[in-house]
């Protein structure tokens, strides 16, 4: 019998959408009155509009590199950018540093980061101790998991990175329930424990981030008695989508909306189609709307078996920025979507490819179609001079025979 972290993972659809949208128009209005970065953002939209995933996805995404953007430039009055709603005191106990750097802030909710859902999905439950693995200084990792498990009810011991001696030494006199960390820091300290001698019968789960766990992995673990679950969460937005005893993708936290669209756009794409996750956030101390992570995914069709009933996703699949440097050019995602905008009666996908050796570069525009005429193949490659400054070779495929993977630059070269 699967027990579940609380109602809201057994809502049906509807009410969950109603639910979450419902909330939506008052987060944007919040944003645009409490959040400075925001009021420029979402100059001239009106909150109360935005009520649906339609309306949502006509605003603007506003992706991890502009975020950076912002804040580089208004370090001087605000190190987060106008972003954060609150100030430093008692309402932003602390702040973290994520690589940039990107300054974040964790407010007082209980949970703050919404990551204790993924714990529970994982095995843990309240009275359990967990050795956490996370780094506790600079960036978030750490108190994400902390917070979480106390949310749920456990003990945490801080075990952070490194030590790997002291770190068996600890597991083997506390008796932890299991780990939270990275799975190349659970091989390390397992490897070790086996090098010592030492056995660690107490850890039999695990709950994993910040890195793959292929399946060769997640076997190795399972031989030596732990089952390791991921998650998928960033210091921006917090958790995104959790696995499940199922191991059938992630299912997606009940605490945000997300949406899969075409790199380089707003746009969003078929259910199954490979795109760039962005992130609606519900948290009033750090509003995102529509924040692209940059990461690649794709929805999985129908529920988890587990009988929790939100969408589910692939997991992580890869970086949407695909820029590349072409004849001393700068080309990016978002330049493809302009050229295809262009030409609304092309609804496939489109991949630039560049290909041949450095300093001797060609490009080919891949467009997916079935009745692309001689006149449409020059205006294309007049609108690829257009935008990007450089000639392209147009070349016409099937549709449905450009690869399902996100790519819309592919760099091809030889660097030999």
């Amino acid at each position: 019998m699967v027990d579940f972290y609380d109602d809201l993972e057994t809502q049906d659809a509807a009410t969950r959408e109603a639910r979450l949208f419902g909330a939506l128009s008052a987060q944007v209005a919040h944003a645009q009155t409490a959040s400075k970065a925001f009021q420029r953002i979402l100059t001239g939209v009106d909150a109360r509009s935005i009520t649906s995933r339609e309306a949502l996805a006509t605003l603007p995404v506003t992706r991890k590199t502009q975020l950076l953007e912002i804040q580089k430039a208004t370090r001087a009055q605000d190190p987060m950018g106008g972003f954060a709603t609150q100030s430093y005191g008692a309402a932003m106990p602390q702040i973290f540093a994520s690589p940039g750097p990107i300054y974040e802030p964790e407010g007082t909710a209980t949970d703050y980061w919404r990551t204790a859902r993924a714990v529970f999905a994982a095995g843990f439950r309240a009275g359990d101790l967990i050795h956490n693995c996370f780094s506790y200084h600079f960036t978030p990792a750490g108190s994400m998991m902390a917070t979480a498990a106390r949310a749920i009810g456990c003990s945490v011991f801080p075990g952070g990175i490194g030590q790997t001696e002291q770190q068996v030494q600890a597991m083997t006199e506390l008796k932890p329930a299991g780990y939270i960390g990275t799975p190349s820091f659970l091989r390390i300290i397992l490897e070790k424990a086996e090098e010592m001698g030492v056995a660690l019968p107490s850890v039999t789960k695990a709950l994993v981030s910040g890195e793959a766990l292929p399946p060769s992995l997640r076997d190795w673990f399972a031989a030596r008695g732990v089952q390791a679950y991921q998650c998928y969460a960033t210091a921006d937005v917090g958790l995104i989508a959790y696995e499940t005893t199922a191991r059938e993708g992630l299912v997606l936290d009940e605490g945000v909306i997300v949406e899969i669209v075409r790199p380089g756009t707003g746009d969003p794409v078929a259910v199954g189609e490979v795109g760039e996750l962005v992130i609606t956030t519900l948290n009033p101390d750090y509003p995102m709307i529509r924040f692209g992570t940059g990461d690649l995914s794709a929805a999985l069709p129908g529920p988890c078996p587990t009988g929790r009933t939100n969408a589910r996703i692939k997991g992580w699949m890869g970086r949407a920025d695909q820029t590349t440097k072409v004849r001393g050019m700068f080309i990016h995602a978002s330049q493809v979507a302009d050229i295809m905008r262009k030409f609304p009666s092309l609804s496939g996908k489109a991949r630039l490819v560049v290909t041949g050796a450095m300093a001797n570069d060609h490009l080919t525009l891949h467009v997916e179609g079935d009745s692309i005429n001689d006149e449409l193949i020059t205006q294309l490659g007049g609108a690829v001079r257009d935008v990007t400054k450089l000639r392209a070779e147009i070349t016409v495929v099937a549709p449905g025979a450009l690869p399902n993977d996100g790519k819309v630059i592919e760099d091809a070269r030889s660097y030999d």
